[in-house]
């Protein structure tokens, strides 16, 4: 049996289709962005040790260490703007589990566009680890060890003494820092290391991007490897020394050089 749309019923359901579309377009053309948040939350969670797990699945995060804060406590400020054109309300989400932070965001149906950042004040003293999912992760001011972990997003480091890992599946990884260890790899971002102290160790790892280490003055034992791609070290080398320089590269250019 054959069905005839009318053209009343045609009329409409192109009508239909075209809103749509034009609903479509306006909500991706103005992506959201936390910074239009101009009234954050801020809330404060009782941290029981000395350690900070830090628990994102799709976040900007800013961590920062902070001198002026009461011990056992973990100040965080959440910017979030969001909208879901048909299915249910975005929400974010924040809770304290032991010495587990976690922050989730919730944002899906028909034209989904959410943004989230996170500061977080966390006092001198804590050693803090983060496993971000989906997001770019910024921290400064460490004297503690501190590790990172993002499925997807840049990771960029400042400021810091202690021990670094850094670790990103996608996204670029940058340390300016004094600290005395430090170990990086992206799968596919570029790596660029500025040390302000003489390290003990510097193991770092690209699998697709350039590798840039700029060391001080000193002799160092180094190791480099490279896939596809040139390579220059320029730093004096003595494979007696006690400072340790481990760089690979599966695809990109690897740098080791002292810093004017």
């Amino acid at each position: 049996m054959t069905r005839t749309i009318t053209r009343p019923a045609r009329t409409r359901a192109l009508a239909l289709a075209g809103a749509t579309v034009v609903l479509v377009a306006a909500l991706s053309a103005c992506g959201a962005s936390a910074a239009d948040d101009t009234d954050p939350d801020h809330r404060s969670f009782d941290l029981p040790g000395d350690t900070l797990t830090i628990d994102s699945d799709d976040s900007a995060l800013e961590i920062v260490a902070a001198d002026d804060h009461a011990s056992g406590k973990i100040e965080v400020t959440r910017w979030f703007k969001g909208t879901v054109a048909i299915g249910s309300d975005p929400k974010v989400t924040w809770s304290m589990d032991g010495d587990r932070l976690v922050l989730r965001e919730k944002c899906s149906g028909i034209v989904a566009d959410c943004a989230t950042k996170h500061r977080i004040e966390v006092p001198r003293g804590v050693q803090v680890k983060v496993e971000e999912k989906d997001g770019s992760v910024q921290a400064r001011g460490f004297r503690d060890a501190l590790s990172i972990r993002t499925t997807d997003g840049s990771v960029h480091v400042t400021d810091s003494t202690g021990p670094l890992e850094l670790r990103t599946g996608d996204g670029s990884v940058r340390a300016e820092v004094s600290s005395r260890t430090v170990r990086t790899h992206s799968g596919d971002g570029s790596v660029r290391l500025e040390l302000g102290a003489v390290p003990d160790l510097v193991d770092s790892r690209s699998g697709d991007g350039s590798l840039t280490i700029d060391l001080p003055r000193a002799s160092y034992r180094v190791d480099t490897t490279t896939g596809d791609g040139a390579e220059d070290v320029s730093v004096p080398r003595d494979d007696a020394s006690s400072h340790v320089v481990t760089a690979r590269t599966g695809d990109g250019k690897l740098t080791v050089r002292t810093a004017n």
